[in-house]
């Protein structure tokens, strides 16, 4: 499988890149930066210069791709409006590059405003408003909605559902939910939110 990950020099980018390429697939990430092509290159993953905040069409940085994953982010220490350019401009534009297969890195929440805290509600909304159009694209579509990131080891164990208590989980597992997610096809079309837990990746993915 070809995939395209943007937001490749991110934590969860490249740790994602790194299993995709050690588990035989093509490993190509977007970034903006020519000084990340090797920190890249490094876990096997080719780079692709591609700023997805100046590009009005994203097409060219995703040729020939058999998948997409939006793993991009403004950061937390971001203001408002970049949140929107990144986690919903940039999302919505890799929607239309002409790639069927898109998995979305979104956050634990998302679907819930009632949750939200004033100070986080530009992100919430950004990532709600951004899940919100990739679901009614037509693409085949995965929705994935992690708790709070950690930088600990995996375990390989999670816990998914739909309405999950606030938790954490480290960006290890994440990395290894959205490869299990790119390669098991019944979890196109769904939306599910991700903390640690006791089932094994693979279980959990095949199970949604």
């Amino acid at each position: 499988m070809d995939v395209v990950v943007a937001g490749g020099h991110g934590q969860i980018g490249l740790r994602l890149l790194r299993l995709l390429a050690e588990n035989g697939h093509r490993a190509r990430g977007l970034v903006r930066n020519t000084e990340h092509v090797r920190d890249l290159a490094d876990v096997g993953a080719e780079a692709v210069l591609c700023d997805m905040e100046e590009l009005d069409d994203l097409s060219g940085c995703c040729a020939g791709a058999d998948a997409v994953v939006f793993a991009a982010g403004a950061g937390p220490g971001s203001g408002a409006e970049r949140k929107r350019t990144v986690d919903y401009e940039a999302a919505v534009k890799l929607t239309d590059a002409g790639v069927r297969r898109y998995v979305m890195v979104s956050a634990i929440s998302a679907g819930r405003p009632q949750e939200w805290s004033e100070p986080m509600r530009p992100y919430y909304e950004a990532k709600a408003n951004a899940d919100e159009r990739l679901a009614a694209s037509g693409l085949d579509y995965t929705i994935v909605r992690p708790g709070g990131l950690t930088d600990g080891p995996g375990t390989g164990r999670v816990t998914v559902g739909t309405e999950l208590e606030r938790g954490s989980i480290p960006r290890d597992d994440v990395a290894a939910v959205l490869l299990a997610v790119l390669e098991t096809p019944s979890s196109i079309g769904k939306t599910f939110e991700l903390v640690s837990g006791e089932t094994p990746v693979e279980e959990a993915v095949r199970g949604l």
